[in-house]
């Protein structure tokens, strides 16, 4: 009698222990599925205007008109065409295109200098000025939108693309500093040593040592950079007044502006806007993650 009581008796609490940790996967099978759920939720309602945006882009006047679907029961490009030819957004593509891409190599080109100088090289208020430029993170970039003007009226740049490419580079210095300069301190300086021993000078081992080693930070910086330079529309806006130079922001805007703006032709302008910014970050989302991390991390 005393070996099946004891039996029991073990039994028991192996049954609870079974039993709770059943509760505890039911309990974490039911959050993990209203995370998942919530999420969905989420995505479906932030991918919706992109979807109606592409949907009505396709559209024509009459069927735009009517609404009420997503799907285009006669889709068409003459849409995307006129907008792209009739309204010269093709021109104001190249502008946007100008912008993007002289901001965005000036920034890779001066900031990954400045980041070397700072993660790797030691200077007299090295610390200061690091600081300094870090502390302008917290400089909001509506407080210096009159000075810039200002500036830009006195050195003749006021109308002119470079006129916003510079200060758009001066806009992206603390950040692109700041992961700049931890992504090249997480770079061993044990290879550092061994490239100077070898003969490598200063600018030689910064491209062929620190460069490579930072990819991913310098894609990262690139796609800060490029995204809202190409959608950037206050400073532009302010600074530019000939048609001729309009970005593709200041473009739509126009457009809208219009006495009657058809709602087709307003979509398929920003789908032109939003596609280019959507590849970029598809096919460089890998890279800018890793940046991200390995700046963090250093």
């Amino acid at each position: 009698m005393t070996a099946p009581t004891l039996s029991a008796d073990r039994a028991a609490p192996a049954a609870d222990a079974a039993r709770t940790s059943s509760a505890r996967r039911g309990v974490r099978f039911s959050a993990r599925t209203v995370t998942y759920l919530l999420l969905l939720v989420y995505a479906v309602v932030s991918v919706y205007p992109f979807l109606w945006m592409a949907s009505a882009a396709f559209k024509n006047g009459k069927e735009i008109r009517l609404g009420g679907h997503l799907v285009p029961h006669h889709p068409t490009l003459s849409t995307l065409g006129h907008t792209w030819t009739e309204l010269h957004f093709l021109r104001y593509f190249g502008n946007s295109l100008e912008v993007t891409a002289f901001t965005t190599i000036g920034v890779l080109v001066i900031y990954s200098l400045a980041g070397y100088a700072f993660g790797v090289l030691r200077f007299p208020g090295r610390r200061a000025l690091y600081g300094l430029f870090i502390a302008l993170l917290f400089v909001p970039g509506v407080t210096v939108q009159l000075p810039v003007v200002l500036l830009q009226s006195k050195l003749g740049l006021l109308g002119t693309h470079l006129g916003i490419i510079l200060p758009f580079i001066n806009g992206t210095a603390p950040l692109s500093i700041l992961l700049l300069t931890n992504s090249f301190r997480s770079v061993p300086r044990e290879l550092r040593e061994s490239a100077r021993c070898d003969g490598a000078g200063e600018l030689r081992t910064f491209w062929s040592i620190y460069l490579p080693c930072c990819r991913p930070a310098l894609i990262t910086i690139a796609v800060l950079t490029a995204i809202p330079t190409w959608n950037e529309y206050v400073l532009t806006r302010v600074s530019l007044n000939n048609p001729s130079s309009y970005t593709l922001p200041i473009a739509l805007q126009s457009l809208n502006s219009t006495t009657s703006p058809q709602q087709n032709v307003l979509m398929a302008a920003s789908l032109i806007i939003v596609v280019p910014v959507v590849i970029l970050f598809v096919l460089l989302q890998r890279y800018f993650v890793n940046g991200l991390q390995g700046a963090v991390k250093g």
